[in-house]
């Protein structure tokens, strides 16, 4: 068998922002497609135009921008979400409505209350609508792995028929097994009419944790395209990772020889922009991009790795992105020498943006001996924030003992001038937050906080992320400094900050609605 190629189809910013704490505003979906536009994904679905102003601007903003990959926006089968999903899509380079319905018998019976003669209607009127308006269609039959197959065969003939070009089996609720899927994919080759002359696509959910391991055994049954999510973020339990999916087909090319166009040093990056962006960390022993991928504690695992690194390790962890060097500036470094390591860890800087990095490194080089690329990626996700500063962090000061109730003074900077305000809690980090929401008016309820150690020693930089909720609303929120009251105020301000944007951004919507 010769070297194939499989297509990458990254759904990060669409089932991976519908996963909880994951939501995304437009900078940052802007952000995280050219990136994934850098990392060579062939293509990326942007959104759900029709789900709301915010997801139809994204999608059409990504498409505008984004000119090497396809530009996918999903859509149920019917007129008004396909019209809506081609409007998006209509400046793109390369366009594709990703079309779906869903044809197992639970979801016809207690979702649509449709039988399968009139869903099999609504695929070819669908299908056929969006052919109408984009050469590039993709059809979905959700609940894939739960339909009856015979029923599949008729489903993806129909909308071939129509003018599909891509046919995606997805395992919706992750209940399939790769043996099982395998013969599926199988299946479908052998009986649908013309389907070689399509692409065969998966997307499999990981409620069993087999997410990966099914989307492999459709490779290897006869699937050339993959939808899969950065850091496996998803609907419930995830979707495929990419970056596993790309690294098994690299490392086991013996068993599996299919490439990709994926740039490999590019993945790491990836997925720590993502994580950022976020504010969801990425698990420690998560496979290929978490922090223990490349780490060895065992005595028997360091002697092996000092004989020889193939002993414990079947790929090398430059060969994804992560480096090993970690010490690079210390506080006499200059702005070009700044500058070049930014650009090096695939953040390239204007002069504004340099002029604010180097403020704020000159300002941690002043707390801290030693400089570690993690801190200065922390930078860029905490002081170099795509959110426009409504309030700024100008000072804070807690006291708090175990006889006292702790007090904190806070003050923020606006347009206006700077404002202080004092507030009592039962922690300094409670009584921070409560004298940020006396000045900004905002009431916030604190959902998630988690906080890190981003370098070692004494003097590390601790990284907060928040999530808070604000009128029914979550925001994440994160902030970095080597004292920790200062980062979970950051943190908890950014999320402020963000939900000020939002606000103010669907203004002009609902305006225009009137």
């Amino acid at each position: 068998m010769g070297t194939e190629r499989i297509t990458i189809f990254d759904t990060t910013l669409r089932d991976g922002e519908q996963s909880p704490g994951c939501s995304m505003n437009l900078d940052e979906k802007l952000q995280m497609a050219r990136q994934l536009e850098a990392l060579g994904v062939d293509v990326i679905e942007a959104g759900f135009p029709v789900a709301s102003e915010g997801d139809f601007a994204a999608v059409q903003a990504i498409a505008r921008e984004c000119r090497k990959p396809v530009i996918a926006g999903l859509c149920r089968a019917i007129p008004k979400d396909i019209e809506r999903a081609w409007e998006a899509l209509r400046e793109a380079a390369r366009p594709r409505i990703h079309t779906f319905l869903a044809t197992s018998d639970i979801h016809l019976a207690h979702k649509l209350q449709k039988s399968r003669a009139e869903a099999l209607v609504m695929i070819r009127e669908g299908v056929g609508l969006a052919k109408s308006l984009c050469p590039d269609v993709e059809f979905s039959a959700e609940d894939a792995t739960r339909s009856d197959w015979d029923y599949l065969v008729q489903v993806f003939s129909v909308a071939i028929e129509a003018g599909a070009t891509v046919l995606n089996v997805p395992d919706t609720v992750g209940y399939t097994v790769p043996d099982e899927y395998g013969r599926l994919i199988a299946h479908l080759k052998a009986k649908v009419p013309g389907i070689d002359g399509v692409t065969i696509s998966v997307h499999c959910h990981n409620d069993l944790g087999l997410a990966v391991a099914n989307s492999l055994a459709a490779i290897s049954a006869g699937a050339r395209q993959v939808e899969c999510t950065v850091n496996g973020i998803g609907e419930r339990a995830g979707n495929a990772a990419l970056e596993e999916v790309v690294m098994a087909l690299s490392v086991r090319r013996d068993a599996m020889p299919f490439t990709t166009g994926v740039n490999q040093e590019a993945i790491y990056r990836t997925s720590q922009t993502l994580a950022n962006i976020t504010g969801n960390e990425v698990q420690p022993n998560k496979a290929i991009v978490g922090r223990n991928a490349f780490a060895h504690e065992s005595g028997i695992h360091q002697h092996g790795m000092l004989s020889h690194r193939s002993t414990y390790e079947i790929m090398t962890p430059e060969s994804v992105g992560v480096r090993q060097t970690h010490l690079v500036l210390g506080k006499h470094s200059g702005r070009h020498a700044l500058a070049k390591r930014f650009e090096e860890l695939g953040y390239p800087l204007g002069r504004t943006e340099l002029d604010k990095a180097y403020k704020l490194f000159t300002k941690l080089s002043d707390q801290k001996k030693e400089i570690f690329d993690e801190d200065l990626l922390a930078i860029v996700r905490d002081g170099l924030t795509h959110i426009p500063e409504t309030f700024k962090l100008r000072a804070v000061q807690a006291t708090a003992g175990t006889s006292m109730f702790a007090t904190a003074l806070v003050t923020l900077a606006t347009e206006s001038g700077e404002a202080t305000e004092t507030a009592m809690g039962d922690g300094p980090v409670n009584a921070v937050l409560a004298a940020v929401d006396k000045l900004t008016g905002l009431k916030g309820r604190l959902l998630d906080f988690r906080l890190h150690a981003i370098t070692g020693g004494a003097d590390a930089v601790g990284e907060v992320f928040v999530q808070v909720e604000f009128d029914g609303v979550a925001h994440g929120g994160k902030g970095a400094s080597t004292d920790i009251v200062e980062a979970s105020a950051r943190a908890y301000l950014n999320a402020t900050n963000k939900v000020l944007f939002a606000r103010r951004a669907s203004a002009p919507a609902e305006a225009a609605t009137r």
